[in-house]
């Protein structure tokens, strides 16, 4: 099988307990474990294939997003190499979507599978991986089956918009594997290889930044080219990373500069340092426990802007762990690897530089768990290696662990069937959370239930009264529900949304469109006009301003909105409806029938389009 042998030192057989040399590594046994951890990851995932997309950043990345939901052009290609949507660079993520589009359209079950051939993928290249250093298919089957199957994993296999966590640990995995290679040929041709692979990885997601730090820890364990004993192999070991550690800059410089761009990063006053610190420290422990004890999970955890009295002993309990991993990594090494890998991977998401309003999420320990996993894997099977019947300790003792990890995962899964589910159980299991009140509301809004929503935008509202998306969500819903009245209280609450936050080219349009409901269409204009200069590509505030200005007879200004608003979102077909009408007022009649035409391709019962196109031509369309 040409595993890593080799090692200064003392051997991953001889560290980790005697049984190791029993274990085989021929090639029917390590097929048989790749088959039962695909037969466990499918049978956990499994029903993802029947899920819609959630309303929780899937819309932004995939279905209403125009650059993405057009599939593979040169000119998506193009806006996912240069754009920093959504305060994220991360091409290769975009493209991926793209793709899953090119093939399978905006089917929400394929998008699924993608994620979870990828999430299959990574979970054989783990054991894949760790077979190759340690020379133990038994351990590494047990680390890739709880990486595989483990409920805090659910966040990254089952939301579509996740795409980026399952992608970028593929190429994360390739880049160790073919890090291996290097290190047994150690030559240009394989090291440029691993190179390319971390530099792919790093433009699906930057977290991989802190892959340069894991490989020194491989180096040590299992790889065995740093020890204790012969420490002076760490200078080359390190200007060998050198490389890796340019890239992982740029990529950090890059995504800070687009998240400022974006406004993602919370700024010091709303979260103070000290904060952010005493939160880092509870945060290893939170996911540490969620580990253990993976109850209660959900997709958004609340920021606490307040230090937590019990701080300081979750920093000591980091603090003494790290030095027992120490003490205990001459005989044990995999302790150290473990607990550093960890500790390590886990730095750019743990609230250091705050990013979004979540105190901790699943989605980050997708490969920070991993090194936890090793130690309970190699540490077990130490622990048993005295005892007569340790295989069938370890078997059943482990057999019962991935059991119970199933039906977790599959309890947790079923939240994942729509948003509606999603925030349901987001709010039983946080209690006061500003977002997922907001979310379900955006949900019971769209179902028509409007007076539902509004009770959820005003909670949110209660909880946070300067929140600019809450005053906008509730606008936006006392707008729809009708009534003087109530028109006077959604322009109130929208214009307090641009009050807290000026540059929110969406409140513009939308309180554009309730002065237009009250019959100012002046004031309308001005704030359509806004909209577009935050926003130019903003496709429902043109047609709204092209609305606006043919009610106002400008109709030359109202055209070019229609046309600009079609350039922008050619799949629309209420606006190559307007578009169409005012050709047609104004004589121009084979345009005004290519836009009629489109829109009836588009909405195939659009009755507007049918019967002006049937006026215009003399035919019914739906005869043709």
């Amino acid at each position: 099988m040409g595993l890593v042998r080799k090692r200064q030192g003392r051997t991953a057989t001889e560290v980790v307990g005697n049984d190791a040399s029993d274990e085989k590594t021929d090639i029917r046994g390590l097929l048989w474990s790749a088959a039962f951890l695909v037969t466990i990851t499918l049978l956990a995932y499994a029903p993802v294939r029947h899920y819609g997309f959630v309303n929780f950043d899937d819309g932004q990345y995939v279905y209403q997003n125009p650059n993405v939901a057009g599939g593979l052009t040169w000119h998506n290609i193009t806006w996912a190499l240069t754009a920093g949507y959504e305060s994220n660079w991360h091409p290769l993520t975009w493209l991926s979507h793209m793709l899953d589009i090119q093939l399978f359209g905006l089917s929400a079950g394929a998008h699924h599978i993608t994620n979870l051939l990828f999430h299959v993928a990574n979970t054989l290249l783990l054991f894949w991986l760790l077979v190759q250093m340690t020379g133990s298919p038994g351990r590494s089957t047990f680390v890739a089956a709880l990486f595989a199957v483990h409920p805090v994993h659910v966040e990254s296999v089952a939301w579509v918009a996740e795409r980026k966590d399952v992608l970028s640990t593929f190429f994360w995995m390739l880049t160790l594997c073919g890090y291996i290679r290097y290190v047994r040929q150690p030559r240009l041709t394989p090291y440029l290889a691993v190179l390319g692979s971390f530099a792919l990885g790093l433009t699906a997601k930057p977290m991989l930044v802190t892959l340069p730090f894991v490989l020194l820890l491989l180096d040590f364990w299992p790889l065995g080219r740093l020890t204790f004993r012969k420490p002076s192999g760490l200078p080359h070991l390190i200007r060998e990373k050198i490389p890796f550690l340019i890239l992982a800059a740029i990529s950090s410089v890059v995504t800070l500069l687009v998240q400022q761009r974006g406004g993602a990063i919370v700024d010091m006053g709303t979260i103070p340092v000290a904060s952010r610190v005493a939160n880092a420290f509870i945060a290893y422990f939170t996911y540490l426990g969620r580990m253990i004890w993976p109850a209660h999970l959900a997709v958004l955890y609340p920021a606490v802007p307040v230090v937590r009295h019990w701080w300081w002993a979750a920093a000591l309990g980091v603090i003494a762990f790290s030095i027992l991993s120490i003490w205990a990594g001459r005989r044990r090494p995999y302790i150290p690897v473990g607990w550093f890998w960890y500790l390590g991977t886990l730095v750019p998401v743990i609230g250091l530089v705050q990013v979004g309003r979540q105190a901790t999420a699943d989605r980050y320990t997708y490969v920070p768990l991993i090194g936890l996993f090793v130690i309970v894997a190699f540490g077990v099977t130490e622990a048993l290696a005295r005892l007569p019947a340790r295989k069938f300790i370890f078997l059943a003792g482990g057999g019962l662990a991935i059991a119970a990890c199933i039906w977790i995962t599959r309890s947790q899964l079923r939240f994942w069937t729509d948003s509606q589910a999603l925030w349901e159980h987001t709010l039983a299991v946080t209690g006061e959370n500003v977002s997922a009140h907001l979310n379900l509301g955006e949900v019971l809004d769209d179902h028509g239930k409007l007076e539902e929503a509004i009770s959820h935008y005003s909670e949110g509202l209660r909880l946070e009264p300067h929140h600019a998306n809450a005053h906008y969500n509730l606008g936006n819903a006392l707008a729809k529900s009708g009534g003087s009245a109530r028109l006077d209280a959604a322009a109130s609450h929208l214009t307090e949304a641009l009050r807290i936050k000026p540059n929110f080219p969406e409140a513009h349009n939308s309180l554009g469109i309730c002065y237009l409901l009250q019959g100012k269409p002046d004031k309308a204009t001005m704030e359509f006009s806004a909209a577009i200069r935050l926003k130019p590509d903003y496709a429902s505030a043109h047609n709204n301003l092209g609305t606006t200005l043919g009610n106002q007879g400008r109709i030359d200004e109202a055209i070019s909105e229609y046309a600009e608003a079609v350039r922008v979102e050619p799949g629309n077909a209420e606006t190559h409806t307007n578009l169409a009408i005012l050709l047609a007022k104004q004589g121009k009649e084979n345009d005004a029938i290519g836009h009629f035409s489109a829109a009836l391709r588009i909405k195939s019962d659009n009755q507007v389009a049918r019967t002006w196109l049937a006026n215009l031509t003399g035919k019914d369309p739906a005869a043709r």
